[in-house]
Formats: structure tokens, C-alpha cells, sequence
């Protein structure tokens, strides 16, 4: 009973928390010399991230086992995942165009766990046999680490599509480069020589497409490697509790479908001409791909993981 009042007010405060942080957020959009209400926002993603990490300690405890025993915990450790990313910038001191995707990510994930899901949903369950296993937790928490990178890679490439293919034109040059004419010409004529990207007339839309394409690539070669990681460790979970390694189970089919995609755009941007827009895209069609194999197979509730549907999000 301890541990189930301080799960759920460690879970009610992390979820207001995010919502402070979400609408903090935006008003730093709008007004953009509230500094102060930024640092408040860093703040607040820390308290969040500090009250998920001890529900997620007192689960473990509770129930004996680590706790990703249903959709409801899965989706809490997304959560959990996901502030991690927001963290990796700030360890390299880089500008944190990752806090535009992790932060609305992280509400949006939690508000479906607390509100969206059945009460009966939020208990901790009884391991089934096949899940009584050392691999519940190399396996199940690689691929949801590898989930929430590829999905923040994604959006950060879908982004890039978006403000590429945007035709409104900022003026936002003068202010923030402060570029004579001649200057403009001879820096956007450098800087475009051996770029994919098409010329853009204002430069702080060419420098922010790059940073975009730069993080995605980086985000989703981390996703991808967690992804392979998370796959073998299936199949050897696979080959103790099953007998064979690979069943072509639609949770097995559509892992292996987004490891592709995944693996296409990795291989896209060996070749210039597919670099910048062209990856992008593949890399958009995969955020797609990760909502099936994650959540809509579990509906269906058919295949070797079919004790998984719409509580167990995983082997």
C-alpha cells in the first residue's frame, strides 16, 4: 500500500511538472527575452525526471522485478528515456534542439499513461512464465531506449522537412548575424558549395535545417545501435523460450521492417545526393514504422507475443 501512494504521487507530480515545463515552453516561444522562465523550465525537467526515475525504483521494489511488465510501465520508462536525450546536449554545451522534440514528447507519452490508460492498467502484474527472465531486462529496456531515440531522430528529421519546405521567409538575418550584404553573399556562397540542401535566402533557416540534419543523423545512428542491440537479445531470449531464434512473429516482422528503414537512411547518407531532404524523408517514414511495431501490433493481440496485447508491450 506504501509503495502504490508513492508511486502515484510521485507519477501525478512528474506529469504536472512536464505540464508547468510544456507551457513555460511556449511562452518562451512567444517571448523570447523571458530567460529566467527558461532556467525554470531546465528546472522543472529535472524534478520530472528525478520523480520517474523513483516511481520506477519503487515499482522495481514493490514487484521484484524490473518494472516493464505492461503498457503502463513501458510507457513510464519512455518517458524516462526520453529526458535522457534531453540531457545530451547540455553535456556537450551544444544548442538543445532536442528539448523542441524530447519535452513535448515526454508530456505527451505520460499524459497517455496517467489519463489515457485503465486504472486496473497502472498495477504492477504477475510475470507469466516467459517473461520470468534475466533478458525482461537487457531486452525490453534496449528497445525502448532505441524507440525513444529513433522517435526524437525522426521528428528532428520530419522538422527538417517541414522548415525546408516552408516558403514564408523570416527576417531574422540582420538580427541575429548582423551580415552586411557582402558578407551574406560570400558566407551563403561558401557555405552552400558542398551542401545537399537547396539555397536558402536567409541564412539562420540554412544554419538551422543544418543543425536539424546533423542531430537526426547522430540521434538515429544511437537508435539504430540500441535497435541491433535490442533485436539479438530478443532472439537469444527467443532461442531459450521458444526453441528457435527468429519465428517471423508480427512483433518480430515489423522490428526487422524498422531496423530496415532505420538502415536505409544510414546507408542514404553515404551518397551526397541523398543527404539533407532525401534521408529526411526515409527517416519520417520510420517514426510511422515505430508506432506500429511498438504499440499497434499490441492491439491486434496475435503471434508469440499475443500475451503481450495491450499490457505487455513486449517479450
Amino acid at each position: 500500500m506504501l509503495f502504490a501512494t508513492l508511486e502515484h504521487i510521485l507519477t501525478h507530480i512528474s506529469f504536472s511538472t512536464i505540464s508547468i515545463v510544456i507551457t513555460i515552453h511556449l511562452i518562451t516561444l512567444l517571448v523570447r527575452e523571458l530567460r529566467g522562465l527558461r532556467d525554470s523550465s531546465e528546472k522543472g525537467m529535472i524534478v520530472t525526471f528525478f520523480s520517474i526515475t523513483g516511481f520506477l525504483v519503487s515499482r522495481w521494489v514493490s514487484s521484484g522485478h524490473f518494472p516493464l511488465s505492461n503498457l503502463y510501465e513501458s510507457l513510464i520508462f519512455l518517458s524516462w528515456a526520453l529526458y535522457i536525450l534531453h540531457t545530451i546536449p547540455k553535456i556537450q554545451n551544444s544548442k538543445n534542439d532536442l528539448s523542441t522534440i524530447t519535452t513535448p514528447s515526454t508530456i505527451l507519452t505520460q499524459a497517455f499513461a496517467t489519463s489515457g490508460l485503465l486504472t486496473e492498467m497502472h498495477q504492477s502484474t504477475i510475470l507469466v512464465p516467459a517473461l520470468q527472465s534475466q533478458w525482461l531486462m537487457m531486452h525490453v529496456s534496449m528497445m525502448l531506449l532505441s524507440y525513444a531515440t529513433l522517435l526524437c531522430g525522426s521528428l528532428l528529421s520530419a522538422a527538417l522537412l517541414i522548415i525546408s519546405n516552408s516558403k514564408k521567409k523570416k527576417n531574422v538575418l540582420s538580427k541575429t548575424f548582423f551580415f552586411s550584404e557582402t558578407e551574406y553573399f560570400y558566407a551563403t556562397r561558401s557555405a552552400f558549395k558542398n551542401t545537399a540542401f537547396p539555397p536558402f535566402p536567409n541564412y539562420y533557416k540554412y544554419q538551422l535545417t543544418e543543425r536539424l540534419d546533423s542531430w537526426s543523423y547522430r540521434v538515429i545512428s544511437l537508435g539504430f545501435t540500441l535497435l541491433t542491440i535490442g533485436i539479438l537479445c530478443g532472439a537469444v531470449w527467443a532461442n531459450e523460450a521458444w526453441g528457435s531464434y527468429w519465428n517471423w512473429d508480427p512483433k518480430e516482422t515489423w522490428a526487422f521492417i524498422t531496423w530496415t528503414i532505420f538502415a536505409i537512411y544510414l546507408h542514404s547518407r553515404t551518397n551526397q545526393n541523398w543527404k539533407g531532404t532525401n534521408s529526411a524523408l526515409v527517416a519520417s517514414i520510420g517514426f510511422l514504422i515505430i508506432w506500429i511495431c511498438y504499440f499497434g501490433i499490441n492491439l491486434l493481440g496475435i503471434g508469440l507475443h499475443s500475451y503481450g496485447s495491450f499490457t505487455l508491450p513486449s517479450k
